[in-house]
Parts: structure tokens; sequence; C-alpha cells
């Protein structure tokens, strides 16, 4: 029977030789057939971001498959490696015909007990799935906490809402044309017209035009928005021009659109100056 120890102190003045007798002593206290024992001990600093030559050449031989019993004195030290690593060396040693024992957390997984083998495969599998769905979720937490900031900034992160466009500085900004049709869409409702002749009038797909008359008559009727995002956007058009359209003048409903969006543009361009 061929065993291994392994020890792994973070300083040289802790006591090294002390974890390899007492790894010894457990071996030959536990498995009178045991013909020789390797000992692997490494010296890792806490600034170290690899296990060590001597770990290394641990997982290599065990890879190999010559030992029967790996026995590690603090098995807890490997966490440091990564938060999988005790787990991946486990598995690594169970895959390789490798009996896994730790003195510092009393672990004894032995691989002549294929029922237990099963269900630590099973074990392992999990814990294993559950450090994927924390990654996952450590991830997602990240990506919102850079939309978040994003937000605090004053920055639009999504797709804009009908009427407004992103532009270069990642901020909010009205489209007046758009703006103003669908202001004109939602007072044709009101007066009550039917939502599908002013769908199909305003070129606003019904089912559209329906969730924001439903949700979003302040914004556009009010020129009233809850984002202060929106309301620094809606900056650019206030006052809010009254188109004042009665239903003999609805052909020449473009045209004053158009004349309200160069009147805006023009206004813009003089405020730029």
């Amino acid at each position: 029977m061929q065993a291994a120890i392994y020890a792994r102190v973070s300083t040289a003045d802790q006591d090294l030789e002390r974890q390899l007798h007492e790894a010894r002593e457990h071996l030959e206290a536990n498995y009178s057939e045991i013909e020789d024992i390797d000992e692997y001990a490494d010296i890792i600093s806490g600034t170290d971001e690899v296990g060590g030559e001597e770990y290394s050449r641990l997982w290599d031989t065990v890879a190999d498959g010559e030992y029967d019993v790996v026995v590690v004195h603090e098995i807890s030290r490997l966490s440091r490696l990564g938060p999988t690593e005790i787990h991946e060396f486990i598995q690594h040693c169970l895959e390789n015909n490798a009996g896994i024992e730790s003195l510092d957390v009393g672990l004894s997984i032995r691989v002549d007990d294929p029922s237990l083998q099963q269900t630590v495969y099973t074990m392992i599998a999990n814990i294993m799935g559950d450090l994927a769905k924390i990654e996952h979720q450590q991830k997602l937490n990240r990506i919102n906490s850079g939309i978040q900031s994003a937000q605090r900034a004053g920055k639009w992160t999504g797709r804009a809402p009908r009427g407004f466009y992103v532009g270069d500085d990642k901020r909010l900004h009205v489209d007046p044309e758009e703006f103003l049709n669908t202001r004109h869409a939602f007072e044709r409702i009101a007066s009550g017209e039917s939502k599908r002749q002013v769908a199909e009038d305003s070129g606003i797909p019904r089912s559209t035009l329906t969730d924001l008359y439903e949700n979003s008559q302040k914004l556009y009727l009010g020129g009233e928005a809850d984002d202060d995002r929106k309301d620094a956007a809606l900056d650019e058009l206030r006052p809010l021009p009254d188109l004042d359209i009665d239903e003999d003048d609805e052909d020449d409903l473009d045209e004053r659109i158009r004349a309200i969006v160069r009147d805006e543009i023009e206004r813009q361009s003089e405020t730029d100056v």
C-alpha cells in the first residue's frame, strides 16, 4: 500500500516537521499494510497565487495512480487557493482511486467503499453546482451594480422610451417629432377616437399605443416624468407646445409637427451658441 502526506505552512516559522510527523503517526496507526510513505511539503506566503511546487507534484503523482491514500494535515488551507480547490482536490484523489484523509477536520474517505464513494461524488457535484450558482449570482450583482452606478450618474442604460433617444453622452434626449406625434395620438384618443384608427394614422403599433395611453398619460400629455433622467430630457422641449388641432385640420398635422420640430431645433441652436 502506497501513501502520501501533504503539509503546508505560510511562514518558515511554523512547524512543518510537526505536521509531517503527526500525519505519519496517523498513517502508521491506521494502516498496518503501508509499504511506503511519500512526503510533500510547501511553504506558501499569503501573496502566492499557486499551490506550490510540492502541491503540484503531489497532484501529478496522484494522477498517475500511485497512491492508495493521501493524508493532508490541514486541508482547510487549500481554500486559500480558491473557493473550489478543496473540492477539486478531493475529487481528483477519488477519481484516481486514492482515499483522502485530513487531520484538521477529521475527514476520511476510503475508496474501498463503493456506496460511500458514490455518495461523495454526488456531494461534490452538488457543492460545485452550488458554487457555480454563487459565482453566476456574483457576476449578476456586479453587472447590476454597474447599471445602478450609471443610472445614478444620470445615464440611460436600457432601451429609450418612445419619443426619446439615447445620445452619444449616454443620456436621454427628446425626439421632438416622435414625442409630439405620440402626444397628439393621446389627444385624439382622449377626445373619443378609436385606438385602432389613431394607431393606423399615427404609425404607432396599437398594442404599444394602448400600453402607453394606459400608463404614460402624465408623461406625454402633461410633460410630467417620474424619472429625473426623463425630466431632464423634457427640458429640451418645455414648455410643451399646444398642438390645438381640430378634426378639420388632420391633413395638416404632419406639416405642423415638422414646423414645431424646426422651431425646436432652431431654439436649441441658439442656446448652444
